[in-house]
């Protein structure tokens, strides 16, 4: 037992008073003389032993009296801890990821754990609360009620692992404190295995919320599969985690009118597709209807007027197969001779191709550095007379050098499928044996963080990037390579000019690194946002000559359809959806250990907690104790003959 006031034991000295006068007997017996001495005697010493009896049980009740008083007064109090006096902090996570909206036993996950926090925790403790987007740190829970029932779902989340490196991270560096992590989530499944690291003074407290249905059918994803003269074909893919669908509607809308719906069946996996018009502008949004998670019911996508991209291409060689590649329905092609070049038009392209030129003049090397620092993507080939001093002048600023000339036959064996040229689905799946294009002559090179597309047989490079940059390190003029017949130079040169200006794709997904150019000019200051309905964004972008590009991550923050805004010009539009992962409703088997504990109930945690640092106040059994020793004194006095 251990006291509030402890100082106040020391008017238990005060006992010694009643003690004092009753071994001093201050009262006197008064002599009466009576003729029958024998009897008078008698009844004189039953009278004194009856009487001092009375008196030693009043006393005693008297000293209980006081006693009780002043330990009621000390506040004495008990609790399990051997050291009452060790401070304690709580930190509590609570998973606000779009799979808590699932519904457990009393209703949706997430709006019962905020219920259950704000019913269990104390007012006026001080506790510190995380989420996946939020922080409240050394608060109440007073303070932050409206926060917490107003609280979201979000689509920016944490891992466990990341959720428990943050929440330790509220913790005071003060050593000898008593902390308590209070977990609360779904846990859904993840790849990684969690196994949460303890010490002797944290208490970390897993509260595994249940949901009472597992079925839900999701929007995975949606692509172009097909585009011909007259139509685009949609492919949308669709994922169910619970029973099989006979039947379930797909609607297609443009905008909010309704431009065609078909339905599935679904068991695990299903697909359908949609016909849309070529050349019409088209502001989509994918719908289901289903009854359990609502976040992945609707994808939106959009299908932009195409911005054509720029290239010129200053010519020494023949340029028909570039005319054939770049064509006028995606590309404005400009060829001009070098000798015929308007360094003014330079700054207006998204791609230079230098084709065989035998002389680069330092005017133009300085150029084409300030066209690449400035966003635009450049593209060598050398010439079979290239004055190699020129050349390696300008390929100083891009990691490589041309050696010297090799006069020998190599074939081009070797397509290296993770490079971004070749990694977006030209092929369907790895070729190892094909009909090798070969060149006649090639120059050697010294490679310093490049990245090689295609090599010789031997390894060395015949096409490789640095940066921005794309060199050969042959001619392909047809009396050197045969190349130009190859199947390769297509998608080569095809993505080479579409990577020089990374339109916006179909729709991209919140939280993940986004990045897109927009063709647009702006003036001194100005800046692009992302723009819908009140929600208006100012993206990470950069300025070049003729267009922006545009960087998110983890904003915006709720699917829909953005417009990309300059002021009050709406340059194109594009989508923005929340990652599937947690539509997939399977979940951790968690395992209690040491200093971890495990439950389905909030309630049960908290007064677990409670119970380990609960205070059980005593003086109120004290001040009944000295109720009962007065009302017990007063029947003696009254009662007791």
């Amino acid at each position: 037992m251990q006291f509030k006031h402890p100082e106040l034991l020391y008017a238990l000295f005060l006992l010694l008073i009643p003690i004092i006068i009753h071994l001093f007997q201050l009262r006197k017996f008064q002599k009466v003389e009576f003729t029958n001495v024998a009897f008078l005697k008698r009844v004189t010493i039953e009278t004194r032993k009856s009487s001092q009896i009375k008196k030693w049980l009043v006393l005693l009740t008297r000293l209980l009296l006081l006693a009780c008083i002043v330990l009621a007064f000390a506040q004495p109090f008990t609790s399990n801890y051997d050291n009452f006096k060790t401070k304690k902090e709580t930190v509590i996570y609570l998973d606000n990821s779009f799979s808590m909206q699932a519904k457990g036993n009393n209703g949706e996950l997430l709006k019962r754990a905020v219920q259950d926090i704000i019913s269990n925790v104390p007012e006026d403790e001080t506790v510190s609360v995380l989420t996946n987007d939020n922080t409240f740190r050394n608060t109440t829970i007073k303070a932050i009620k409206n926060d917490l029932l107003q609280l979201n779902f979000t689509a920016n989340t944490l891992t466990p692992e990341a959720a428990l490196l943050k929440s330790k991270t509220l913790f005071s560096k003060q050593k000898g404190i008593l902390k308590d992590l209070v977990f609360i989530s779904d846990f859904q499944e993840t790849k990684n295995t969690f196994t949460p690291e303890t010490d002797s003074l944290t208490n970390i407290h897993l509260v595994k919320l249940n949901s009472v249905n597992t079925n839900n059918v999701a929007i995975d994803s949606a692509y172009i599969s097909e585009t011909s003269a007259t139509a685009i074909t949609l492919k949308v893919s669709l994922k169910n985690s619970g029973d099989a669908i006979e039947n379930l509607p797909i609607s297609l809308f443009n905008d909010d009118k309704l431009i065609a719906k078909t339905s599935v069946a679904i068991e695990d996996t299903a697909e359908t597709t949609f016909s849309i018009p070529v050349n019409e502008i088209i502001n989509g949004k994918i719908t289901i209807d289903d009854s359990s998670l609502q976040f992945d019911n609707a994808l939106y996508f959009n299908i932009n007027e195409t911005s054509k991209i720029k290239v010129l291409a200053i010519n020494a060689g023949d340029d028909d197969f570039l005319k054939r590649i770049y064509t006028k329905d995606e590309f404005i092609y400009t060829s001009v001779l070098e000798n015929q070049l308007n360094y003014n038009d330079i700054e207006q392209q998204q791609l230079i191709v230098l084709n065989e030129l035998k002389d680069i003049p330092n005017a133009l090397v300085a150029a084409l550095k300030s066209f690449t620092s400035q966003g635009g993507s450049l593209l060598i080939i050398p010439s079979k007379e290239a004055n190699l001093n020129s050349y390696n002048t300008l390929l100083a600023n891009y990691g490589s050098n041309f050696n010297s000339e090799t006069k020998t036959e190599k074939r081009i064996t070797t397509i290296n499928y993770s490079h971004p040229l070749y990694n977006n689905g030209v092929f369907e799946k790895q070729v190892d044996n094909f009909q090798y294009p070969k060149t006649e002559s090639y120059y050697d090179v010294s490679l310093n963080n490049t990245s090689a597309a295609l090599q010789f047989e031997d390894g060395k490079p015949f096409l490789y990037q640095n940066k921005s940059a794309y060199v050969f390190t042959s001619p392909l003029n047809k009396d050197i390579s045969n190349f130009k017949n190859s199947p390769l130079i297509v998608p080569s040169l095809y993505n080479i000019g579409k990577f020089s200006l990374q339109l916006p794709e179909l729709y991209y997904t919140i939280g993940r690194n986004n990045t897109f150019a927009v063709a647009t000019t702006l003036q001194q200051d100005a800046i692009l946002s992302l723009v819908k309905d009140n929600i208006n964004i100012i993206p990470k972008q950069q300025y070049f000559n003729s267009k922006v590009v545009i960087s998110t991550s983890e904003t915006p923050d709720i699917a829909n359809i953005y417009g990309v805004m300059n002021k009050k010009e709406t340059i194109k539009n594009v989508s923005y959806n929340y990652d599937r992962k947690e539509s997939n409703l399977t979940y951790m088997t968690l395992t209690p250990s040491a200093n971890i504990t495990v439950s389905d109930s909030i309630t049960e945690i908290f007064d677990s907690i409670k119970s380990d640092t609960k205070v059980n106040a005593l003086w109120k059994w004290f001040v009944i104790f000295a109720l009962a020793f007065l009302i017990i004194e007063m029947g003696i006095l009254k009662y007791f003959k």
